[in-house]
């Protein structure tokens, strides 16, 4: 299944959004510009090692934050930040700005801690912002059910394209994470090279705190005169 739109149209620019998708795309410019050499220890030194995470070297934390930001390949990049470009916006509307950028960073961080301690003795670098996003799709999962979500199907003869409700094709998407994640179990990605664990940490932490997330509500100031409201076209107050 991949996802080619939905139907929520956000109310709001989707500023972070579209400024998470730059930074993303900006830093894989940059990798493709080095050499191979150089590739490699930029890999190694900032994607997320969970064998080198140790608390007597607090740096290495910090590669939970920036191993977000670092892609493998064009494939990799598009398909994190296509998906991203679909509900992203609709969530950055629901928390606001600056609530969506700390609550994506920090799904990011639990999808890495949740890779960590389940494959702690990995030597494998992991990149990637597909823990973050899936921290945005457990957000979507809560915050717009009943949304829909136009999904190209491939069939070997004909491709299908068919409108899922967005709790069925997100419940199915977690549910696929969770049946490879068990087959990967201990084994840090090792048959498929796909940190599992990060996806499942990651949209688990969104589904739990999307409301927690949630920008306050404006109340509108009670109105005057001990909460008589005037009747439109008449001058006298009404209870």
């Amino acid at each position: 299944m991949f996802p080619l739109r939905d139907t929520v149209r956000p109310r709001t620019r989707a500023y972070v959004t579209w400024g998470l998708i730059a930074v993303s795309v900006a830093a894989f410019l940059l990798e493709t510009s080095l050499r191979s050499r150089a590739f490699d220890a930029v890999v190694l030194t900032y994607g997320l090692t969970p064998a080198s995470l140790s608390l007597s070297d607090p740096a290495g934390w910090l590669t939970l934050l920036t191993s977000i930001f670092l892609h493998g390949s064009w494939l990799h990049l598009i398909s994190n930040l296509w998906t991203l470009f679909i509900f992203g916006d609709n969530v950055e509307d629901r928390l606001g700005h600056s609530r969506f950028l700390g609550f994506y960073l920090l799904s990011g961080v639990v999808a890495g801690l949740a890779h960590s301690l389940l494959s702690p003795a990995s030597t494998l670098p992991t990149i990637g912002a597909s823990g973050a996003i899936a921290g945005v799709l457990g957000a979507y999962f809560v915050l717009f059910p009943s949304a829909r979500v136009l999904t190209f199907i491939p069939v070997i003869i004909l491709p299908w394209l068919v409108e899922i409700p967005a709790f069925v094709y997100l419940g199915l998407w977690f549910l696929m994470q969770v049946s490879s994640g068990l087959l990967d179990f201990g084994a840090a990605g090792a048959f498929s090279g796909i940190a599992w664990w990060a996806h499942i940490g990651g949209f688990a932490f969104g589904a739990l705190t999307a409301l927690r997330f949630l920008r306050p509500v404006r109340r509108a100031p009670p109105p005057p005169d001990g909460g008589f409201l005037p009747l439109s076209g008449w001058g006298g107050p009404t209870q």
